[in-house]
C-alpha cells in the first residue's frame, strides 16, 4: 500500500551548531521509497549517513551561524506487510539465535528487563506459544497503563511506566520491549509515520522476534498495524531519536503527516481471536 509522508521541522540557532535527524523512511525488501525530497531553507549542505549498528538512515548538517532554518522531508512509500499464522511456532532457544539478534535480549537504558523479570514471568511465563505470550502482555499494557499525553519525559523508563501506570506511545513500547526480554523473547523499538494517528506525530511501538521474523505489536492500539511507515529500529528510543542537537539550537515547531496515496486500504488490528501476526520485513 502506498503512503505519502511529510515532516516539517523548524529550528532557531543562536550560534553555530550541528543537527542529526532520523526522519527518512527505511529502504527494506518490503518497504520501497518510490520518491523522496529533502529541503533545508535556507540551503545547507547535508550529509546522509547509515547508523553503524543498524539500517537507520540519518542526515547530518552544520548550521554555520545564528539563524532560523526549516527542514522539509516528503516521500511516497510503498510498503508490504506479511500476515502469518503463529499458532504452531515454538520459542527460539537462545543457543540457536543469530548473534545479530542477541543485543535485543539484553537490558537497555529505557528497558530494564532485569528489573521486570519476576513480574513478567508471574503474569505471562505460563503461556507456551510465544506469539500468544506477546499478545497477552501487549493487551495487559493496554488495559493497565493509561495513555496520557504529557505524563512522562525523556527520562521515563519501562520500570517507571509500571510504577506510574501512565505514559505515551514511547513508554508503552519500552514496557512491551522490557517484558518481552524478561521472557527471553528478543524485542526492539520501532518508530515511524502512522496513518490516522491523532494528533498527528511520529509513532512508537515495538517488534518481537518470533519464528525468525520481527513481528509488530502496538500496545496503544491507536493506529492500524499496516498503516505504519518504518523510520528506524533500535534497542530503545536512545537508538532511534528523531533529532539529536549539538550546540545552542532551539527546536521551535513540527508538522508530521501520513496519508494514503491509493485506494483499497484495509486496516489490520490484533482485535480478533487467533494468532495471526504482522511483520514489516
Amino acid at each position: 500500500m502506498k503512503f505519502n509522508v511529510l515532516t516539517e521541522m523548524e529550528y532557531t540557532a543562536r550560534s553555530p551548531g550541528t543537527i542529526i535527524l532520523n526522519i527518512h523512511a527505511l529502504r527494506t525488501p518490503h518497504q520501497t521509497v518510490i520518491n523522496e525530497t529533502l529541503t533545508i531553507e535556507p540551503y545547507i549542505k547535508v550529509e546522509e549517513l547509515v547508523a553503524a549498528q543498524s539500517e537507520n538512515r540519518l542526515i547530518r548538517f552544520e548550521i554555520p551561524e545564528a539563524s532560523s532554518i526549516k527542514v522539509i522531508y516528503k516521500a511516497t512509500i510503498d510498503n508490504y506487510c506479511e500476515i502469518t499464522d503463529y499458532s504452531q511456532i515454538d520459542e527460539i532457544q537462545v543457543a540457536k539465535m543469530d548473534t545479530a539478534i542477541l543485543p535485543y535480549l539484553y537490558p537497555s537504558r529505557y528497558c530494564q528487563s532485569d528489573k521486570l523479570y519476576r513480574l513478567a514471568n508471574n503474569l505471562f511465563g505460563h503461556i507456551q506459544n510465544p506469539f500468544e505470550k506477546v499478545m497477552t502482555l501487549t493487551n495487559w499494557i493496554h488495559k493497565n497503563v493509561q495513555y496520557l499525553s504529557g505524563s512522562t519525559n525523556s527520562q521515563t523508563s519501562a520500570f517507571d511506566t509500571v510504577t506510574e501506570q501512565s505514559g505515551v506511545c514511547r513508554d508503552f513500547a519500552h514496557l512491551g520491549i522490557a517484558l518481552c526480554r524478561a521472557l527471553t523473547i528478543p524485542a526492539r523499538y520501532f518508530t515511524g509515520y502512522a496513518w490516522q494517528l491523532k494528533p498527528a506525530d511520529f509513532h512508537a511501538c515495538f517488534e518481537a522476534y518470533i519464528g525468525d521474523q520481527w513481528v509488530l505489536f502496538d500496545a496503544t492500539k491507536l493506529v492500524p498495524l499496516n498503516g505504519l511507515i518504518k523510520i528506524a529500529s533500535g534497542r530503545d528510543a536512545a537508538d532511534t531519536a528523531i533529532a539529536n542537537i549539538f550546540g545552542n539550537v532551539i527546536f521551535t515547531s513540527m508538522l508530521v503527516s501520513c496519508e494514503l496515496a491509493e485506494d483499497g486500504f484495509e486496516p489490520f488490528y490484533y482485535l480478533q481471536p487467533g494468532l495471526m501476526g504482522l511483520s514489516y520485513l
